[in-house]
């Protein structure tokens, strides 16, 4: 993986979009976006304070070490993205929350029963 596909996935992973780590590695979006575009690779500081920003090790975004929790970080953003979609749902009237909470059930019910057939 080059040094900017693993830019982008690692600032996804985190949720972050390319202004916020722009913002907390004191640099611009166009950088951001330069970089995860392989237009170039940043200079040293520059990779350490995206790795500070992103709580990893300089080795881990560079590709040295294989980064902590990948599996975790992954399995996380599926997450904050189902959670976001659930939180959408409170907007909703009371009478279609019930709804969703019906269909969930039933889902979950029948995942279960699949599961022990």
């Amino acid at each position: 993986m080059t040094f900017g596909k693993r830019l982008r996935a690692l600032r996804r992973a985190h949720g972050l979009t390319q202004i916020q780590l722009a913002k907390a590695a004191n640099t611009t979006q166009r950088a951001i976006s330069y970089y995860e575009t392989d237009g170039g690779f940043p200079p040293a500081p520059l990779v350490a304070s995206f790795a500070q920003a992103l709580n990893i090790s300089a080795d881990e975004l560079l590709g040295i070490k294989t980064i902590r929790g990948a599996a975790k970080s992954e399995r996380l953003n599926g997450d904050r993205r189902l959670w976001k979609r659930f939180q959408k749902i409170t907007s909703l009237p009371e009478r279609d929350q019930r709804a969703v909470i019906r269909l969930i059930n039933s889902l979950s019910a029948g995942r279960g029963s699949e599961a022990r057939a």
